[in-house]
């Protein structure tokens, strides 16, 4: 008896800002009609939590009292997160990783062995990518696999 083949895996990268959930929303909308039983991708959601060395840049004395107060906000950060993407898609696996978001997003498309990865943009100019970096530059450049950037729609104003 023949087994089915695998479906190919969609990742779609959140964090908690609106743009990432606006991807997610219109990936849902789009490959996974809830009419739709038999999607064509297997879903995985991915959120990045950074490491609180990171956000606390360089580290000084008195650091250690500090390390477990941001360890807790970005824990209930990512359980935030991830509440908000389990709501969105039911059934569907949600996953949290620690480090760095460019590096989660391509770590996780190896791992799941994935064709496409989805993320958002959160609309930065040029100027603000040169200094805060841009995740979806990062994983055009890097992922290896198709990447989606899900842009939301200009408001007019």
């Amino acid at each position: 008896m023949a087994t089915a083949p695998e479906k190919p895996v969609m990742v779609v990268g959140v964090d908690e800002s609106s743009h990432s959930f606006y991807a997610l929303q219109w990936t849902l909308e789009h490959f996974f009609l809830p009419s739709d039983s038999d999607h064509r991708f297997k879903l995985v959601v991915v959120h990045a939590k950074p490491a609180p060395s990171s956000v606390l840049g360089l580290v000084g004395p008195g650091a250690s009292d500090v390390i477990p107060i941001v360890e807790a906000d970005l824990k209930k950060t990512a359980d935030r997160v991830v509440e908000k993407a389990k709501k969105l898609c039911s059934r569907k696996s949600v996953e949290v990783l620690e480090g760095d978001a460019r590096n989660v997003m391509c770590e996780a498309v190896e791992t799941h062995h994935a064709s496409v990865l989805v993320v958002g943009s959160h609309g930065y100019g040029t100027l603000k990518r040169v200094v805060l970096g841009s995740v979806s530059d990062y994983c055009t450049h890097n992922a290896q696999c198709s990447v989606m950037i899900v842009k939301r729609p200009k408001t007019k104003q």
